[in-house]
């Protein structure tokens, strides 16, 4: 085994690939504010894989283990909630009203696009729960027997989307307070949303990983029942 082989087949190589794209990525937002690091990191990761050659299970080595502290990094965000405890609880019901119609309309609008548009039974149960969470969508399409890497993607787009034009939209619409902001990226964009805000203006974070938690439950609620209907 040469050198090459040696750290294509070492967890180091994954990570360091990941990690060095994404530091790339945070020098290219300076420029181009809308980019999402997400974006040009899995972007260029998989367009080294694909030019030289790399197998995906050896990038994996590395790779799994940057996935592994998405579950710690996740139960973090309840941190900055844990402050703004007092201030959840005065508006708590409006919060859980806004963030259930948002998961509704996300739902509906799913089907609609879908339907108009002719799109499979597959794509149309991967697009209900692409506003949850990755892995709660996959768990959800993999419930029905369909296949989860297409749930998978409409998640990652659709958080991608959301947190690069969602921001964006809402300032035009001049809906740029902190709580608005968040609750409605939080809704439309769910983790990859989130650590965009977060990073910008915490209380806006705040908001967004509460939505992000809530439209994940009502997603999960709502999702069986509307399939059996719609079928």
């Amino acid at each position: 085994m040469n050198a090459l082989d040696s750290l294509l087949s070492s967890p180091v190589f994954g990570v360091t690939v990941t990690v060095g794209f994404y530091v790339l990525s945070l020098h290219l937002q300076r420029r181009w504010l809308w980019l999402h690091p997400l974006f040009l990191t899995s972007g260029g990761t998989i367009l080294l894989l694909i030019l030289a050659d790399i197998p995906y299970e050896s990038y994996a080595k590395g790779g799994d283990i940057i996935a592994f502290f998405l579950g710690p990094a996740t139960v973090a965000l309840a941190v900055p909630l844990y402050k703004r405890r007092y201030e959840i609880r005065e508006h708590f019901i409006r919060i859980v009203g806004s963030i259930t119609v948002g998961s509704a309309v996300g739902i509906a609008s799913s089907w609609f696009l879908v339907f108009t548009f002719g799109g499979s039974w597959d794509l149309l149960i991967a697009s209900l729960s692409k506003s949850a969470t990755s892995a709660i969508s996959v768990e959800l399409s993999r419930s029905l027997g369909k296949p989860p890497e297409l749930a998978a993607v409409l998640s990652v787009l659709t958080g991608l989307t959301g947190s690069m034009l969602g921001p964006l939209l809402l300032r035009l619409l001049r809906l740029d307070g902190a709580i608005p902001l968040g609750l409605a990226i939080g809704t439309a964009s769910h983790g990859i949303g989130t650590s965009r805000l977060m990073r910008d203006n915490e209380q806006a974070g705040s908001y967004a990983g509460l939505a992000m938690g809530i439209t994940g439950i009502v997603i999960s609620i709502l999702f069986i029942p509307i399939v059996w209907w719609l079928h």
